[in-house]
């Protein structure tokens, strides 16, 4: 006897390890996880929100360096090191972009950067309390990999803190559309009849009504924020499990180990959940991959449209809203940067998704 396994999930998972694209995305969603997570251990700017504003270096280019002044801040709130890392830190240096600079009796005599060759203007700022070592290390060279965005904030930092938002929709989306979908979907399936008619129009309903209009309402009926978007569009999801799980559910309740259970005198909840269930998932797998991408994707329509996460949070969304004008300034990268990184982790879902469906087929 071979020791090789020959079960269903094994055989699905080889076949979706032949899958490139399927592989690649996977690895490549775990890379956006981790950054989502680790963002601010990650980000340049590790201030809450990326939120750094510099208004004298605002829109530059990809690479542009800089000398930066850190004056401490003054604050003494205390934070946790597990604050600090998944919430940024609140006690933040003031930074002051600065052109040329100079040491005197702890004193720095500073001009302030100015682009389009002006002049800044010079200032003092006493250091006593501080060393000349100390000093020194206030003034360093910033280099913004993405360049800064229309406030003068390092876009790579926005980026790599909106992506949270942009993960964890799909994820919290799924939680939901999964609860309420199997839900209804499993008892729609197995009882038929009037709870299955019932359950079938408020599924008709609910379909009938745009997506985005519907995130909309209840958006606005919840108020706007961050965990309002997470509701509202795990909310909208749901139809479309409920209708792959009746389905299934309405084929499978005909199979001969649903009537042995039966037979057997197993409540319908043990038969459901026990039987029917895990013999459906596939299916359900693989439209909650498609889900994932349409959930990143509506919370993006609705930071474009100023009802999604609410500034100064980060959001790829946002981000493209803020900047879409710039196409046509010249600085198209303020836009196209963030619809790139949308585009790519959509299409990561939707590539993922397909390899799943084509492993757990199986008639291939």
């Amino acid at each position: 006897m071979s020791n090789k396994s020959n079960s269903l999930r094994a055989l699905a998972l080889q076949k979706f390890k032949k899958n490139f694209w399927g592989v690649f995305s996977f690895w490549f969603i775990v890379l956006i996880g981790f950054i989502s997570v680790f963002a601010y251990v990650i980000a340049p700017d590790n201030s809450q929100h990326a939120n750094q504003m510099h208004l004298s270096i605002h829109s530059k280019k990809p690479g542009f360096k800089v000398q930066m002044l850190s004056i401490p801040s003054k604050m003494n709130e205390y934070q946790g090191f597990l604050d600090k890392m998944f919430f940024g830190r609140k006690n933040v240096a003031t930074e002051i972009p600065i052109s040329n600079y100079s040491i005197e009796n702890h004193h720095v005599t500073y001009t302030e950067y100015a682009s389009d060759g002006l002049e800044g203007i010079t200032k003092t700022i006493d250091f006593s309390d501080l060393s000349a070592e100390e000093i020194q290390q206030l003034i360093t060279q910033k280099t913004f990999l993405f360049g800064t965005d229309k406030y003068g904030r390092d876009l790579l930092s926005r980026i790599l803190v909106g992506a949270r938002i942009s993960f964890f929709i799909g994820f919290v989306a799924v939680f939901i559309s999964l609860v309420i979908g199997v839900f209804m979907g499993s008892i729609a399936g197995y009882y038929g009849g009037k709870v299955d008619a019932v359950i079938m129009w408020i599924i008709n309903v609910t379909w009938s009504i745009p997506t985005l209009l519907l995130v909309i309402a209840i958006t606005l009926a919840l108020g706007k924020g961050f965990w309002q978007v997470f509701i509202a569009v795990g909310l909208t999801m749901w139809v479309e499990v409920a209708r792959v799980v009746r389905g299934q559910i309405i084929s499978a309740k005909e199979m001969q180990y649903v009537t042995a259970a039966k037979a057997l005198g197993f409540n319908d909840f043990r038969i459901i959940t026990k039987h029917i269930l895990p013999n459906i998932m596939a299916p359900v797998i693989v439209i909650s991959a498609a889900n994932f991408a349409a959930a990143i994707l509506v919370e993006s329509g609705l930071s474009f449209l100023g009802i999604g996460a609410q500034p100064p949070m980060a959001s790829w969304g946002a981000m493209i809203k803020d900047h879409y004008s710039y196409i046509i300034l010249g600085k198209p990268y303020l836009a196209i940067i963030p619809g790139l990184c949308i585009m790519s982790l959509v299409m990561a879902f939707m590539l993922i998704g397909n390899a799943l469906r084509d492993a757990l087929d199986v008639k291939n």
